[in-house]
């Protein structure tokens, strides 16, 4: 790969940086996209040994470029996003991936594509990661923060993507426990 189009895609990546996400971290600050995306391909790495039958491997590589088109975009949150903001990140991603060589294009909108088709164990376990992520992240985050929306919210969102894996189904759980301890003197 030239070196200037290697320097211009980092650079292009470095906006997920400053973009911020609609959750906040437990310090009471915005969360930037590369926070969430570091996050979520720290617990693929995690869970290599949970999810039998399942490339964790490949799911890393989703995680870490699942948000690319949110440095063009910024962040929507999956509550306000519609189809035309879809098809604009899509764009987004496909206008960023388009100065890079072959095979690394191809190996990129592959992945795209099996994490849009959902048709692959990787993909839905990436879906489900990433759902996990932004519960726990709320789970984490000061009250004060959560709009009236994510009380409910953060009880059902990616059930039934863990659903189909019962590690992360117990995971999940788990999670709604915790925001119901959390959200417990709000909801008396």
């Amino acid at each position: 790969m030239d070196q200037r189009i290697f320097l211009n895609f980092l650079s292009q990546l470095e906006k997920l940086k400053c973009n911020t996400r609609h959750s906040w971290t437990s310090t009471g600050r915005h969360e930037t996209v590369a926070a969430h995306s570091w996050r979520l391909g720290m617990m693929a790495l995690l869970l290599r040994d949970e999810l039998e039958d399942v490339d964790m491997d490949k799911v890393l590589r989703m995680c870490l470029i699942h948000d690319f088109g949110e440095a063009v975009t910024g962040d929507i949150p999956a509550f306000s996003k519609t189809q035309a903001d879809e098809d604009t990140e899509v764009r987004a991603v496909a206008g960023m991936l388009s100065p890079l060589p072959d095979p690394l294009r191809g190996e990129l909108s592959a992945l795209f594509a099996e994490m849009d088709a959902l048709e692959t164990r990787e993909a839905r376990v990436y879906k489900t990661l990433d759902k996990l992520e932004a519960v726990i992240q709320h789970n984490e985050a000061p009250l004060d923060t959560w709009t009236p929306l994510e009380y409910d919210l953060n009880l059902t969102y990616g059930v039934e993507n863990a659903a189909e894996f019962p590690w992360l189904k117990a995971l999940r759980e788990m999670c709604a426990q915790d925001t119901l301890e959390k959200t417990s003197t709000q909801r008396d």
